[in-house]
């Protein structure tokens, strides 16, 4: 499963991310996306709540079965983070990590970065930047 990583620092708040998610399921709230974290399958409040079974673990991702759903509004509530929401026509909307695109258009419409579905790039980003860091202090140092 590839990941959602948000870097605060690199949002220019363009709303590029909210207004291009396919399952109008990204939010920003005061320049922070707010997004469905993907709990896993044994954990996830969402999924153990749904009385009818609606609220599955497909492809790394916790999705919504609409054929089975019946807008009760379970999971919209048992969500800590506030991810799930259901619109006035009683359709619920939650981030399906693009599982049926060939990329996450939240990631793809991002103009500077601050969304990338890759840990590893990150995890590299942040190892090159304090590897310069070091250097820096071992030149200051000599």
């Amino acid at each position: 499963m590839s990941d959602l990583i948000f870097t605060p620092e690199l949002c220019v708040d363009c709303m590029k991310c909210e207004r291009n998610c396919p399952q109008n399921s990204m939010k920003l709230v005061d320049k922070v996306p707010l997004f469905c974290m993907h709990c896993s399958p044994e954990k996830a409040p969402c999924l153990l709540i749904c009385p009818e079974g609606a609220i599955e673990a497909l492809g790394g991702a916790i999705t919504i079965n609409n054929e089975k759903c019946i807008g009760c509004g379970a999971c919209e509530r048992a969500c800590p983070i506030g991810a799930i929401h259901i619109d006035g026509f009683g359709d619920v909307h939650k981030c399906n990590l693009c599982n049926d695109q060939d990329e996450k258009q939240c990631v793809a419409n991002c103009p500077t970065g601050a969304l990338k579905d890759n840990i590893d790039e990150q995890i590299a980003e942040k190892q090159k930047k304090i590897a310069s860091e070091f250097n820096k202090i071992k030149e200051i140092l000599k």
